[in-house]
């Protein structure tokens, strides 16, 4: 497996504007009060042509009662038992604290490589860090993380501790939770991973962070990305839940299969839609998760009457696939993996251009396009362009006569001959004019 280094250390040190200047662009929240970042959020890097895993944490404040405290120092924890080497970040200018050396002790009881580093030290002077050897670990490596400097000499030393031998990552299928706040999208990844990997309160918002876990199962590798709720823009007024709600939507690009969580007690809402709206725009094969189904009164036609609902609601994307689970039980839980593989399986379907050509001229046959001021479309040729999602690229003799109604009798009848189900299919005309 690839390293994996963990930055940790008391709240507002700097630790993920460290992590943001190491990766090269803002993953991790960054705002100048304690308690932003609660989770682990993990990057893939390089440093002297050698690949790791770089986690940010939350800040670590070890005495501390609350629990929310307490929670974020138990992910804190876990990422330090995980870490190949781990990266001590300190204040340079508020100077050694009782709570540095809290932390130095849990991390001398690691027993793993601990580089100690001095953050917000701006113009090196040696005094400036020489309190910090009491901690008992080593030599204080000096890095202004807000402005670049000194952070190769830490880096330098921590690949030194990486594993001897050669490093590799093979490819996994990356899924991304989403949904609205508290519709149980931490407390799913939690029971697909086995263990308590989110943190999960019942208080809505509590994921700020879009986070990367990769596992395996049955020798297939994936990347499970739990995100924070997404709100309605109204509800959104604080600056971290605004900046929360993009790595949300960021996390959907970047997915090969989205998992839409729907509250099943409460029903499919309007900011559900919306959110499921999303992913079939970014073109994204998707499974709709009826959760917490455990609270619902069934008879025979439940599902019947919950499909039949999804499908008036839904009606832009027909082709949505759903399961109907509980997160808290683990009900149909064990189905999800197998579902997201075949949705996206259909997503990657490349239809052979000589079946494609055959079934699409049967088709304008069967039903001829209407005529727009004298004219009508003339299908010439038809392709597969790409997959994930399906692109079908037409060549006819006026792209502007294909109308949208048209568009999607043709869709209908791709779909009626090859199942493109749970993935949206962009269909794109070309007048052959252009081509000549």
């Amino acid at each position: 497996m690839i390293p994996l280094i963990a930055i940790v250390g008391r709240p507002n040190v700097g630790k993920s504007t460290f992590f943001n200047r190491v990766v090269g662009k803002k993953i991790s929240i960054t705002e100048n009060r304690p308690g932003v970042t609660r989770d682990r959020i993990t990057a893939d890097c390089e440093w002297r042509g050698k690949p790791f895993t770089l986690v940010d944490t939350g800040g670590l404040e070890i005495k501390s009662e609350d629990a929310m405290w307490r929670q974020i120092a138990m992910q804190a924890s876990l990422a330090v038992d995980m870490a190949d080497v781990i990266l001590f970040m300190t204040d340079g200018r508020e100077g050694l604290t009782s709570s540095d050396y809290d932390v130095a002790e849990m991390l001398r009881k690691s027993k793993k490589p601990v580089i100690l580093v001095v953050n917000k030290v701006d113009d090196y002077t040696p005094d400036k860090i020489f309190e910090f050897y009491a901690l008992g670990l080593g030599e204080p490596y000096p890095v202004s993380a807000e402005h670049g400097r000194g952070i190769g000499d830490a880096l330098d030393q921590a690949v030194e501790f990486f594993p001897k031998g050669e490093s590799a990552r093979e490819d996994s299928l990356k899924i991304a939770v989403v949904g609205k706040p508290n519709a149980g999208k931490s407390s799913l990844v939690n029971k697909i991973l086995g263990a308590e990997r989110t943190i999960v309160t019942p208080v809505a918002g509590t994921t700020r962070d879009a986070i990367d876990t990769r596992f395996e199962r049955d020798g297939k590798a994936y990347t499970i990305i739990d995100t924070a709720g997404i709100r309605r823009k109204r509800s959104v007024e604080d600056d971290v839940e605004y900046y929360s709600v993009l790595r949300a939507f960021e996390a959907v690009r970047r997915a090969d299969v989205c998992l839409l969580v729907v509250d099943s007690a409460e029903g499919l809402t309007e900011q559900d839609v919306k959110i499921i709206g999303y992913v079939h725009e970014q073109g994204k094969p998707s499974v709709v998760v009826m959760n917490k189904w455990d609270l619902i009164e069934k008879d025979t036609y439940t599902i019947e009457q919950f499909e039949k609902k999804l499908a008036e609601d839904l009606k832009f994307m027909g082709y949505f696939r759903s399961i109907y689970l509980s997160a808290k039980t683990g009900r149909r839980v064990e189905k999800l993996l197998a579902l997201a593989e075949e949705v996206y399986a259909h997503a990657c379907f490349r239809v052979p251009t000589g079946a494609l050509n055959d079934l699409l001229i049967d088709a304008v046959r069967v039903n001829e396009p209407p005529s727009y001021l004298g004219k009508r479309l003339k299908l010439y040729y038809s392709t597969q362009a790409s997959v994930a999602p399906p692109l079908f690229v037409l060549q006819v003799n006026d792209e502007k006569l294909l109308h949208f109604s048209y568009e999607r009798y043709l869709e209908n009848v791709i779909r009626e001959a090859y199942d493109f189900s749970g993935t949206p299919i962009r269909i794109q005309a070309r007048s052959k004019r252009e081509d000549a």
